[in-house]
């Protein structure tokens, strides 16, 4: 984690550093919060806003929903299948007056509402998961037809090739992040695919 990182969790009263493999198999990849400088990023472009419905798939300690919640004012749930880390979401909520709430359930069975328009997605599970996922909420779209942003930082190929042959989906945007980090890579971006 940079210092950053660390000083801005604290100014936010939260505590959602750090990188963990404890409970990461096949299927669920290990914690790690988006950077601060890149919620800072999408919060700035203008893809969410205060009118935002967001999902954050896999949301471990709630960093991204509990930020951008707070930047652009956004309703956000955050799903989390892993207690320790749910219930760290739930601590880092403490007296904050934002519309965020987290659940803790498996995100494949996930009752997603039909009135939420961004889905946040940081590589939390396996593309097996994914594709479940993916496809509930093409069934929520067909309950519910409206405009639904899925926002991917550091994206899978796995996640984008399986994307690009779903007939609902259409790539949409892309925000670079390359100039955050140190190392260059094509994956220091989030793309945006539509619904």
């Amino acid at each position: 984690m940079e210092f950053g990182d660390i000083f801005k969790d604290k100014l936010h009263n939260m505590d959602t550093e750090g990188r963990s493999e404890k409970y990461s198999d096949d299927n669920i990849f290990p914690y790690e919060p988006t950077p601060y400088s890149v919620l800072e990023r999408l919060a700035d472009s203008s893809i969410i806003d205060a009118n935002s419905y967001m999902i954050d798939y896999g949301s471990g300690m709630g960093r991204a929903c509990l930020y951008l919640a707070e930047k652009t004012g956004c309703r956000c749930t955050g799903i989390e299948c892993i207690d320790e880390f749910y219930q760290a979401s739930l601590k880092n909520l403490e007296d904050k007056n934002l519309r965020v709430d987290f659940v803790k359930c498996s995100v494949e069975d996930y009752p997603l509402p039909d009135d939420s328009n961004v889905m946040y997605f940081f590589n939390p599970f396996s593309e097996e998961i994914f594709e479940k996922v993916i496809h509930n909420i093409i069934d929520s779209y067909h309950r519910n037809p409206r405009q639904i942003k899925l926002l991917f930082y550091y994206p899978s190929d796995e996640y984008v090739a399986f994307l690009m042959r779903v007939d609902e989906m259409t790539f949409f945007d892309e925000i670079d992040c390359n100039d955050l980090f140190e190392e260059e890579t094509n994956r220091n971006r989030i793309i945006v695919f539509e619904c």
